[in-house]
């Protein structure tokens, strides 16, 4: 059993048969009561996020999740499919449940959350930075490196991205998956 000493970002639980992941968690203390701890929640098998709160010491379900490394292989009408990289078992999974899909392109490794009782896919986290091709950006000029202007740009998985203005067609650039922002330039 946990308790709500046990509480972190991340960690999955169970609260009235549905599960939430921690987003975030703090504690409340007042000089006359009990110490309280407070969690902002996000449902993991629903798009829902709670507030709830506890007394300090009082016992939490927490759910096994394992993380397993798949591929991504194609997109269809079951949804997003991915293979196993030990078992080459595919599963498919629903956009819903997938970080930011519209920088997943085809073989691209990903980290698949597993529940440990139901053997059932619960999300899919990209790595937090990728590296994309861009297929189409309006030509920069030479010399716009002084400021911090943005341009938009197409990358090659369909995404728009805001680029800095000397960004080109045909180049190479390292995307944040978590916030969508360009991070920098890549050289081949």
């Amino acid at each position: 059993m946990a308790t709500t000493a046990d509480m972190r970002s991340g960690l999955i639980i169970k609260v009235d048969g549905n599960l939430y992941s921690v987003v975030e968690f703090g504690q409340n203390k007042t000089a006359r009561a009990a110490a309280k701890v407070w969690a902002k929640l996000k449902g993991v098998d629903n798009s829902r996020t709670i507030e709830v709160t506890w007394n300090s010491g009082e016992v939490i379900f927490p759910v096994r999740v394992e993380k397993k490394p798949f591929q991504y292989l194609y997109k269809d009408d079951t949804g997003y499919n991915f293979m196993d990289n030990e078992t080459f078992e595919q599963i498919a999974v629903q956009e819903n449940l997938i970080d930011a899909p519209q920088f997943l392109k085809d073989g691209q490794e990903v980290s698949v959350l597993i529940n440990g009782e139901t053997e059932q896919p619960m999300g899919v986290e990209l790595p937090d930075k990728i590296v994309l091709l861009v297929t189409y950006s309006e030509p920069g000029v030479k010399g716009d490196t002084a400021t911090r202007t943005l341009k938009p740009a197409t990358v090659e998985t369909g995404a728009t991205v805001n680029v800095p203005l000397f960004v080109n067609e045909g180049e190479l650039i390292r995307v944040n998956t978590k916030t969508g922002d360009y991070v920098e330039r890549v050289k081949e």
